[in-house]
């Protein structure tokens, strides 16, 4: 019998990870590369928005990310044609729209509020693949997951009741997410058949199309800056090209549930540049969701297999 991996992932919704044992280092270099990176990039988000409109934001970041990716060899191995649709729909799903969703929602709610919403993803991701792969998280995964999202109730909850977001900017982050949901599912098994390099070379440039209409219609209305050049080449360079690059190579390694716990680092730096940076206030409270949040990201990283060979000898010892 031929694995998810081995069928076309045309075929297939979503598969499992290449391995099911306890983060190793690799893993965690990843991890922390792209939440930091994707932390990041909403105070990123923030300068640009000094100068440019958001559709403009997006498609230059599009633009970098996809020139940057260019320019590594391994981008342009060959991808069999039938493979294509579900690449293009990633461009969609994972870049195109996401994207654009965040430099909306940032004209109407802080960097960090959208950095803390993020956090939120891998409650969609884990809901997505419930679905596709039609059997529930692990007891650690579900654990993981419970304290993430306790984690991120707790850093929103002081915003929401002092009433500072827009519930049309919250709405629109949540969209966001629910794209995130499914394609860091539907990455799985191109990443495993093909790495992540080649995907996402390919969806990088399939999503700068489809932006590049509305990229163009919002040059009018926006005006240059360095600063927001700058800010810009680095959401594309590194949020558009490096962590996507980072992210589609762990959920090959360990999962789609397992390698959304990168996003649970995403709040953590977004809170620490909005404090630290642009100066937004953070209540005590945010700051015990962001211990929450690592503590989730941590215990759903953790093998399913030896806690369930755990629980297994203690039902033995229990016995006899």
């Amino acid at each position: 019998m031929t694995s998810p991996a081995q069928r076309s992932p045309s075929l297939v919704a979503t598969a499992e990870g290449s391995h099911s044992d306890s983060f190793h280092a690799l893993d965690w270099m990843l991890l922390a590369l792209a939440g930091g990176v994707w932390g990041s990039s909403f105070y990123f988000i923030a300068v640009a928005l000094g100068s440019f409109q958001p559709m403009l934001i997006t498609w230059l970041r599009m633009v970098f990310g996809f020139a940057t990716l260019t320019c590594i060899p391994g981008a342009r191995r060959h991808i069999e044609r039938q493979d294509w649709p579900r690449v293009a729909l990633i461009g969609l799903v994972w870049m195109a729209f996401p994207l654009s969703m965040f430099p909306l929602a940032e004209q109407r709610v802080s960097s960090s509020v959208a950095g803390m919403l993020n956090g939120a993803t891998p409650i969609f991701v884990a809901v997505v693949a419930t679905v596709l792969l039609r059997r529930l998280p692990g007891v650690r995964q579900r654990l993981g997951l419970l304290l993430g999202t306790i984690g991120i109730a707790l850093i929103g909850w002081p915003s929401l009741r002092d009433g500072s977001n827009s519930a049309v900017g919250v709405a629109m982050i949540l969209i966001a997410l629910c794209s995130y949901g499914l394609a860091i599912n539907l990455v799985v098994p191109l990443q495993q058949k093909y790495g992540a390099l080649p995907v996402l070379w390919r969806a990088a440039g399939v999503a700068a199309a489809l932006l590049t209409p509305f990229g163009v219609a919002a040059v009018p209305a926006s005006s240059f800056s360095w600063h927001a050049l700058a800010a810009n080449a680095a959401l594309g360079v590194l949020g558009s090209a490096v962590a996507f690059v980072a992210a589609g190579t762990l959920v090959g390694r360990v999962g789609s549930t397992r390698g959304s716990t990168t996003i649970y680092i995403v709040p953590v730096v977004a809170l620490f540049l909005g404090a630290a940076v642009r100066e937004e206030t953070v209540a005590p409270m945010s700051v015990f969701g962001c211990a929450a949040v690592l503590l989730g990201a941590f215990v759903a990283s953790r093998s399913e297999r030896s806690g369930a060979r755990a629980d297994h000898a203690n039902e033995q010892w229990q016995h006899n």
